[in-house]
């Protein structure tokens, strides 16, 4: 939200030495998010004044077209001759009063006017466009044609009041009623102490049977609907510069009179309001919900297919508007034309006035639905003013009788449904002891009155909600409110006191070996948000009851697309690589440690803990039981070199030997053992894939799954080719591990190696033979590796030759060559009776 400080003064008698930046410091300390200060015409100095074009002179010598404009500038530039001015614009005709610069003077920008010679003429100063004047945008375009009473000569810098400052805030979604004048001019005026102007406080006539028809068929949806009428409007009225001015210095757009009358009570009331053209309505107007299929063309020139769910504005024919969101074009105010011929001025005369109030979750969800947010739908998705939408109308109606030549019509139509205020009971001495600060009541019933409460009651206070504060609705939101005004900053500063011994936990140290040890092993850490959409899961290929698709679904998504949490880490990581892989890094390697997340069977809902003490041990047990299961996982991506090529010789891609290691890594550093097993599953390649065991509780567990993805993962994430994963369930992996992380230890006794190269069937794993050998050995093993996998003819087919390095070792002792041997050959007839290996020659 813009809001011009010279508007501001308008509705409260800010000190005079008061600048934007004092302003700001002011409502920064009552809660308001203002961003920056922006000085409007810092580099602007004069002179620039009206001028009155005289006469044109088109040089046609030239390839584009140029113009020698004499314009009178009255007495400011010393003599009262005409200025002699070379201009290329060509939307003004002699007699036209324009705005001009003269010699001497700067425009915002350091761009400095002086008398020059151009196109063989002499040029004393510039005819000014608003984008030259920094005024913002224009849908006219080009030059400044100012209205004819102006006389020339005139100081244009106030005219067009170019020095001004412009606060800029950030409205959070608890603070609609800031994204109007109205509303922060509230908040200055209770954080300056003095009183509000309220431009809502005016004459409103009561309804009668003469209004507009209008029938209400959702009063959920629509709880007020204001419409009223005004006739003889003159179609060739103009905004006056004050009103342009105060648009273009909010960021609005000027368009037409009627448009920016609504956007400029919108702005000041903070209430979104519509014009119809009258003559384009067929019959009374509705507000209901669509018909599936039904379509509208908006303002923006869009066609658009309606939901059953978007609320709608009608007349006997259809849809004439998104309700809260945009209108239709059919009923658009038109602008004046001539016909050609008749020379006869034809556009709007007669206009229909809507101020209405709509539920803010279906204006929400319609403005999301069709990715039209527009500014009515940002302040009632926030909360507006029911009660303003009367005064709002009638603003509207006296701003067209006054500037666009109009008599208002006596009807006046409200569509209304009934609704008590709202009140809240608070203890007096509630906000204190949220505070740790003892107000009093006297100082919280004032504060209360000062946000617009009504308060009865002594110890125990009765606060009726004013209308315009839909996010005050408990006791600590009136507290909250207390504490603000009064000054965050005036709360004591009290730091925790922590029990001796406390510090990381064993999960959160695992949680940082982890990523430690993967930042170690060369992967990058890509951390990323924890939603998905639906068609995430059928891009990785898993099947229609994967317990993976069961997800927890957000009540208000950031994002339509992506509504529910995480069940995987990979979604996130393959995106993650396929931005930088397109953008020029093709060597990836990242990790992600998070959690995900899992619905629970019996879904609950979490009841609002305390602010003023600390919540009980059955408050926080009982919050914990309400939230989903939320798993900690590790997961790795990689894709194109994982070695590279250099003097040194040559490099190798990453594949997926190298996932299954970063999982080993994983377990290591929980000190967990990690069995590996050849499997089938959902984004992997069948023949790639690792399923990756742990034992917990004596129970052999899966943990997850590591290997190459398969091509159909790869190509719907649009991610290189034979790109390798690993996922991998980090709390399944730190109970498997507890207790199992001792200190290294040193023998002081010599290992004996012994090496043996096995001949078994092509399909059996190298990881069941590895464990036969390691069961067969027994507890002189010290470790086993496999150094060789070899296939040929020697072998014969559908055999492989694996070989292992055994290293044996006794606590207490140096081995003799007889024992290795016996452990050696204990080995291997355990593989042989296991996996049918046999011992291979030499």
């Amino acid at each position: 939200m813009r809001v011009p400080l010279s508007w501001l003064r308008e509705y409260v008698d800010l000190p005079a030495t008061e600048t934007g930046r004092d302003v700001q410091q002011k409502l920064i300390a009552a809660g308001l998010e203002v961003e920056s200060v922006e000085q409007l015409g810092a580099g602007l100095t004069g002179p620039l004044v009206v001028g009155r074009v005289l006469s044109i002179e088109e040089l046609t010598e030239f390839k584009k077209p140029i113009r020698h404009c004499l314009v009178d500038v009255g007495q400011a530039n010393g003599t009262g001759e005409p200025q002699e001015i070379v201009c290329g614009a060509r939307n003004f005709a002699v007699g036209d009063k324009v705005v001009v610069v003269l010699p001497g003077a700067e425009l915002p920008g350091g761009f400095k006017i002086a008398e020059r010679k151009t196109y063989g003429r002499m040029s004393r100063g510039m005819i000014c466009s608003s984008d030259e004047l920094g005024m913002g945008a224009d849908t006219s375009g080009g030059i400044i044609v100012l209205p004819p009473e102006h006389v020339a000569g005139t100081d244009a810098i106030a005219l067009l009041e170019l020095r001004d400052e412009v606060l800029s805030i950030a409205v959070t979604p608890d603070r609609g009623y800031a994204l109007s004048l109205r509303g922060v001019a509230r908040e200055a005026a209770t954080a300056y102490g003095l009183p509000l102007r309220d431009p809502a406080l005016l004459d409103v006539p009561g309804p009668h049977a003469h209004g507009y028809p209008v029938q209400v068929a959702d009063p959920v949806g629509c709880d007020r609907f204001t419409a009223r009428t005004v006739t003889g409007v003159d179609p060739e009225a103009r905004s006056p510069i004050w009103l342009r001015r105060r648009l273009q210095k909010a960021g609005m757009r000027p368009i037409s009179l009627a448009v920016d009358i609504t956007n400029y009570v919108m702005l000041e009331l903070g209430q979104p309001l519509h014009a119809y053209d009258r003559t384009l309505i067929d019959g009374p107007i509705g507000v209901r919900r669509a018909e599936p299929g039904e379509k509208i063309t908006t303002l923006d020139g869009t066609r658009r297919i309606l939901d059953a769910e978007d609320l709608v504005i009608t007349d006997s024919r259809g849809p004439i508007g998104l309700a809260g969101v945009m209108g239709g074009a059919h009923t658009e105010i038109a602008d004046a034309v001539a016909d050609p011929e008749t020379g006869q001025v034809r556009g709007t005369t007669d206009i229909v006035v809507e101020a209405a109030h709509f539920d803010p979750v279906a204006i929400a969800r319609t403005a999301r639905r069709h990715k039209l947010s527009s500014e009515a739908s940002r302040r009632f998705e926030r909360g507006v003013d029911p009660l303003a939408a009367a005064a709002a109308a009638q603003r509207t109606v006296d701003l067209l009788v006054l500037l666009a030549g109009g008599t208002a019509e006596p009807g006046v139509t409200e569509v209304i449904t009934p609704s008590a205020p709202r009140t809240v009971t608070m203890r007096a001495d509630h906000p204190d002891r949220v505070a740790g600060v003892v107000y009093g009541r006297e100082l919280v019933v004032r504060r209360l009155q000062d946000v617009g409460c009504d308060v009865y009651g002594q110890d125990e206070l009765i606060v009726t909600v004013p209308s315009w504060r839909p996010d005050l609705t408990a006791p600590n939101d009136l507290a909250e409110e207390v504490m603000r005004l009064e000054g965050y900053e005036n709360l004591p500063a009290t730091l925790p006191r922590p029990s001796s011994g406390r510090g990381l936990n064993d999960r959160q140290r695992l949680h940082r070996r982890v990523g430690r040890a993967l930042a170690g092993s060369g992967y990058t850490e890509a951390p990323n948000y924890p939603f998905v959409g639906p068609g995430v899961f059928d891009k990785l290929d898993l099947a229609a009851d994967d317990p993976a698709r069961r997800v927890v679904t957000l009540a208000n998504p950031l994002s339509d697309e992506e509504p529910a949490l995480r069940t995987t880490l990979l979604p996130g990581l393959l995106g993650a690589l396929r931005r930088n892989d397109g953008r020029g890094s093709h060597d990836l390697a990242l990790f992600e440690t998070g959690l995900v997340f899992h619905p629970t069977a019996e879904p609950r809902r979490a009841a609002a803990l305390p602010v003023d003490r600390r919540p009980t041990d059955a408050e926080l047990a009982g919050l914990d039981a309400a939230l989903p299961e939320q798993p900690r996982h590790a997961a790795v991506v990689l894709a194109g070199a994982r070695e590279q090529a250099g003097w040194w010789g040559k490099g190798r891609p990453a594949d997926w030997a190298d996932a299954v290691e970063a999982a080993r890594t994983v377990a290591r550093e929980a000190g967990a053992e990690l069995a590996v097993e050849q499997a089938q599953y959902g984004p992997w390649h069948p023949g790639r894939c690792a399923e990756l065991f742990v034992v917990v509780d004596g129970v052999k567990t899966s943990a997850g799954h590591a290997g190459e993805l398969h091509p159909r993962v790869v190509k719907a994430f649009g991610v290189p080719a034979r790109t390798s994963a690993m996922e991998l369930d980090l709390d399944l992996v730190q109970r498997a591990g507890e207790g199992a992380v001792t200190a290294p230890r040193i023998s002081s006794f010599p290992v004996a190696t012994q090496d043996v190269a096995l001949v078994v069937d092509a399909d059996v794993p190298a990881a069941f033979v590895e464990h036969a050998l390691a069961v067969g050995a027994g507890e002189l093993l010290e470790s086993i590796r496999l150094f060789d996998v070899f296939t040929g003819e020697q072998i014969g087919e559908g055999k492989k030759s694996l070989a292992y390095a055994l290293r044996f070792r006794a606590p207490d002792r140096t081995l003799t060559v007889e024992e290795a041997t016996a452990a050696r050959d204990a080995a291997v007839a355990a593989a042989a009776q296991a996996a049918g290996a046999v011992l291979r020659g030499v």
